[in-house]
């Protein structure tokens, strides 16, 4: 059955819109993306239709599409510069990522690529800070997230937050690092409970701790090297 021209007139999960929203991006077509961005159609097309109408011009290539140029794009009726701008500004966005090399990912094997990788951050630091290495489950960094900053002799680390950006990451397992500023590599008691009480909750979310690496200028501790975990 034909659609009516009038994008509203649609059941709701046929709205581009929508459609996005409840399927997913992947399910909708180049027409149904170029109408979300150009908003709305002519008084004869629903923004579907003219977006249908301007991929046939280029017979549906996406490549011809981007050459297409603002004056080229405001030809289609219903077309103004406003919309023509929206659409080269999307294309010259996938163009950039497409010729954007991925950033290559630092995968951790050991307990000094650990403390490697974080030594950018918590080098020469006057204050104890936090810091939780996301991987995923190829022991690639996600991201490194500072959970918390202290004093001079010390900071707090709350499990409750330390997991809830894990799993906002999709973290696979976390590695825990905290710096000493004094030097002393030698974790306290307070290192040791802390630790314990993080790696339970790690085995009941299934995040599992792999390290706790304490951190000085001058070296580090690694609570796994020394079958502390």
């Amino acid at each position: 059955m034909e659609k009516g021209l009038n994008i509203l007139s649609w059941a709701e999960e046929d709205r581009p819109r929508e459609k996005l929203l409840l399927k997913g991006r992947s399910v909708l077509s180049d027409a149904e993306l170029i109408a979300i961005l150009i908003g709305s159609g002519s008084s004869e097309l629903s923004a579907v239709d003219l977006s249908k109408k301007i991929l046939q011009s280029v017979n549906h290539d996406l490549n011809s599409l981007a050459r297409l140029s603002v004056k080229d794009l405001t030809q289609f009726k219903g077309i103004g510069e406003a919309k023509a701008i929206s659409i080269v500004s999307a294309l010259e966005l996938g163009r950039r990522r497409k010729a954007t090399e991925p950033a290559k990912r630092i995968k951790i094997q050991s307990s000094k690529d650990a403390y490697e990788s974080i030594a950018s951050e918590l080098l020469d630091l006057p204050t104890e800070q936090f810091w939780v290495i996301m991987l995923n489950r190829s022991n690639h960094i996600i991201h490194k997230r500072n959970i918390s900053q202290g004093g001079v002799s010390g900071t707090v680390a709350d499990p409750k937050l330390i997991f809830k950006k894990a799993l906002d990451d999709l973290a696979s397992g976390i590695i825990l690092v905290h710096n000493h500023p004094s030097g002393n590599l030698q974790p306290s008691h307070a290192d040791r409970q802390l630790t314990k009480k993080i790696v339970e909750a790690g085995k009941l979310l299934e995040i599992p701790v792999l390290d706790h690496i304490i951190f000085a200028d001058n070296g580090y501790y690694s609570f796994a090297d020394e079958g502390e975990l």
